[in-house]
């Protein structure tokens, strides 16, 4: 009778975790990996490899949840999604199919690479960290042809917002990078999508969050079908992991229409500044 009530309480735990990955991943916009793949690994001591499928099939349960009411509320900036999407699909099946397999035995390195990255991206999000919306963005030439400029209506502002786009060709490079570090670390890699739309796109917030949220579970399957392939998707281990989020990202949803552009900001920052030590400390082996 101990090791059943054992697993009982195992499993609890991870769907605790998961369910509060669920939570800040679809007010970030980052996806639930954030917090699965280090409780997973650093204190259930499951291998890296069933980590991270189980986090790449979470975060398409985070997408499915909060993308599909972000979508239903007009939050969702589609066309952006859309255009962007095969470059971060391209990016995760690189990453897990070529890069993953070669670079398996130096992932301290990706995570160091990372975590600096992270931390150095943080720095131009706390100079506007109390903006409510973009100022005096205008459509690049892209943006313009392809129509990405959108409007959503604010509930906390209660009013609709209308928004223009721009440094569409930086934001390839964002998404196809993003895409890499999804099927390497397992992440969703949703922190490198929302600073894309942020810092090169400069669209609000909330858009940005809720286009990435629509996002990631496209490539997150992409990276996910490679690592099912290699059997290191584990039914036992996924199905509370998956179900858990699924409600934490429908929690999150509703918080989110809630809060300002500048509080989903800081809660985004807040978010990225744990993930960028965390990924420093697995690199360097240090214990926070």
């Amino acid at each position: 009778m101990v090791e059943p009530v054992r697993s009982a309480l195992w499993l609890g735990e991870v769907a605790a975790a998961s369910l509060a990955g669920g939570v800040v991943g679809s007010i970030s916009g980052l996806g639930g990996g954030i917090v699965i793949v280090p409780v997973l690994t650093v204190i259930m001591g499951l291998p890296i490899q069933v980590a991270i499928g189980a986090s790449l099939v979470s975060v398409i349960a985070v997408s499915s949840g909060a993308g599909s009411v972000y979508v239903k509320d007009r939050v969702t900036n589609v066309r952006i999604a859309m255009f962007l999407e095969l470059s971060t699909a391209l990016g995760a099946i690189v990453g897990a199919g070529l890069l993953a397999p070669i670079l398996q035995s130096h992932t301290r390195v990706l995570y160091i690479l990372f975590g600096l990255v992270l931390l150095t991206s943080l720095i131009p999000v706390l100079f506007k960290i109390a903006e409510e919306l973009p100022q005096g963005v205008q459509n690049d030439r892209l943006a313009t042809r392809l129509k990405l400029n959108g409007s959503y209506f604010d509930h906390r502002l209660n009013r609709t917002v209308e928004y223009n786009v721009t440094g569409i060709p930086a934001a390839l490079g964002y998404m196809f990078s993003a895409g890499i570090i999804s099927g390497l670390l397992g992440i969703g890699a949703g922190v490198v999508k929302v600073l894309a739309h942020e810092i090169a796109m400069k669209v609000p917030t909330k858009v940005s969050t809720a286009t990435s949220n629509f996002m990631i579970g496209v490539t997150a399957a992409a990276g996910a079908g490679v690592y099912l392939h290699r059997g290191d998707v584990m039914p036992f281990i996924v199905a509370p992991v998956a179900a858990a989020v699924l409600l934490g990202a429908y929690l999150g949803t509703k918080l989110m229409e809630r809060l300002s552009n500048s509080r989903v900001r800081q809660i985004f920052a807040g978010a990225l500044g744990v993930v960028g030590l965390e990924m420093l400390s697995r690199g360097f082996g240090w214990r926070l």
